[in-house]
């Protein structure tokens, strides 16, 4: 489990940290929370499910069907898939719980003092810092709205317990515990009620339901991984799964 460190402007001046390389730090992370943001991006690579947390039901994305499994990782550290969700693009950054409800800006053990980027300059955040913790704060801003849409479809009795099924080489895995939308119920709601939903729960809503025809993109890498796991030396086209644009601290979708 990764080890946060708060940053302080006296206690960490001129010190410097190592910037991620990859997405080491996603290993064995079955699952990822997802906004409402990002769903346009989110949907053509992901299948999202709601789980329940201390703050509540989340979306998430699915990235693997057995427990510290995520077949979105490369063995290298690069990321199958063009679009990497936004809860693993701060690290090694975080804004961990302060004092009452305020939030520090916190970086990862294994990081500080590691490479060649400084944390502060002048004694303020170094621009690479700076644009990080705008990023965290839109990422935390769009959470709560995300957690709020999500409790607005769970009060409107639209959410119904899943299994998702994946065909996994010769049969199946099953991944229990998710919610999902109940379509019946939602088409069946009064029109006062639907109307109450505009805005991010319907967009939420209507994503999950679209995401399941993404079931299919973890067969595909449960596929590739047991080729690298038996050494196979059939060639694997990589192309279409990589992307360009993962790095972008950015909700400027």
């Amino acid at each position: 489990m990764t080890e946060w460190i708060a940053l302080s402007r006296t206690t960490h001046a001129g010190q410097t940290y190592k910037a991620r390389e990859g997405y080491q730090h996603a290993e064995g992370q079955m699952l990822v929370p997802v906004l409402v943001a990002e769903l346009a991006k989110v949907l053509p690579h992901y299948v999202i499910g709601f789980v329940k947390t201390e703050e509540g039901l989340s979306p998430m994305a699915v990235l693997g069907v057995e427990k510290g499994q995520n077949l979105y990782l490369h063995r290298d550290g690069r990321w199958l898939a063009k679009y990497v969700p936004a809860s693993l693009r701060g690290f090694p950054f975080n804004l961990a719980k302060g004092q009452g409800k305020d939030k520090t800006l916190a970086i990862a053990s294994e990081h500080l003092g590691e490479g060649d980027v400084p944390l502060f300059e002048n004694g303020e955040p170094s621009e690479s810092v700076a644009e990080m913790l705008t990023f965290l704060g839109q990422r935390v801003h769009n959470h709560e709205l995300t957690l709020q849409a999500t409790k607005r479809l769970e009060q409107a009795g639209v959410l119904t317990d899943w299994n998702l099924v994946v065909p996994v080489g010769e049969g199946h895995k099953q991944l229990r515990g998710l919610k999902g939308i109940d379509e019946q119920a939602l088409n069946n709601l009064e029109d006062r009620v639907f109307a109450g939903l505009r805005g991010a729960p319907i967009q939420l809503a209507y994503a999950q339901v679209y995401s399941m025809a993404q079931i299919d993109q973890l067969t595909l890498r449960s596929q590739l991984h047991q080729k690298w796991d038996s050494n196979s030396k059939e060639d694997v086209d990589l192309e279409d799964l990589f992307g360009e644009d993962d790095d972008d601290l950015s909700f400027n979708f």
